[in-house]
């Protein structure tokens, strides 16, 4: 099984470098560090890690909430926050930003194995249920653009529906194209042959 890929974020170089043993230790791989927030970004952009472990606050314009908000729209990673802040005000903006884990310091290791696997297990969670919606919403995509085709083909050649439903799914595995691929078609030659 591969290791699972990390980057830390800290302005503190110590931090990083404490960190990155331990993240070592416990078997993980530490793929890269930044010290401030866009770095950060940049960089889980290049490496596309598996995680990105992150600080709150950090040097620069963006702090680690405006990072991960980034990093999860961009769906490039997963973003576990460990920070010394439990503010509600953070927490909150953490929540609106998609952070999946948050872990204050100090934290144990036997913290902060399992905050990393639920984290990462969430994100993939996630990452599934947003590949089944898009795999539904084609779905759904098709079967309206079927229906519209039908309707085409029930008018112009006066079939049953079951008729020129076979007609679209023959045509599909004549050509060996989607159903989708031949409703558009049939839809595009009703409207220029109007």
């Amino acid at each position: 099984m591969a290791q699972t890929r990390l980057i830390i974020v800290d302005d503190d170089s110590i931090i990083r470098l404490d960190l990155r043993d331990l993240l070592t230790q416990m078997g993980y791989q530490v793929a890269g560090e930044a010290p401030d927030a866009q770095t950060a970004i940049t960089l889980a952009r290049d490496l596309r890690p598996d995680l990105v472990i992150m600080d709150i606050r950090m040097p620069g314009d963006l702090d680690g909430i405006d990072a991960a908000a980034t990093l999860t729209q961009e769906q490039v990673a997963p973003v576990l926050l460990l920070t010394a802040f439990s503010d509600p005000e953070l927490v909150r903006r953490a929540t609106e930003a998609g952070v999946v884990g948050y872990l204050l310091k100090p934290f144990s290791e036997g913290e902060l194995r399992p905050a990393i696997e639920v984290t990462l297990a969430r994100f993939r969670e996630f990452q599934t249920l947003a590949q089944e919606t898009h795999d539904l919403r084609e779905q759904l995509e098709t079967r309206k653009l079927v229906e519209r085709a039908k309707g085409v083909l029930m008018a112009q050649f006066n079939l049953t529906e079951a008729e020129a439903f076979r007609r679209i799914q023959k045509a599909s595995m004549d050509t060996r194209r989607p159903m989708k691929a031949i409703a558009e078609a049939i839809l595009l030659t009703s409207q220029v042959s109007a």
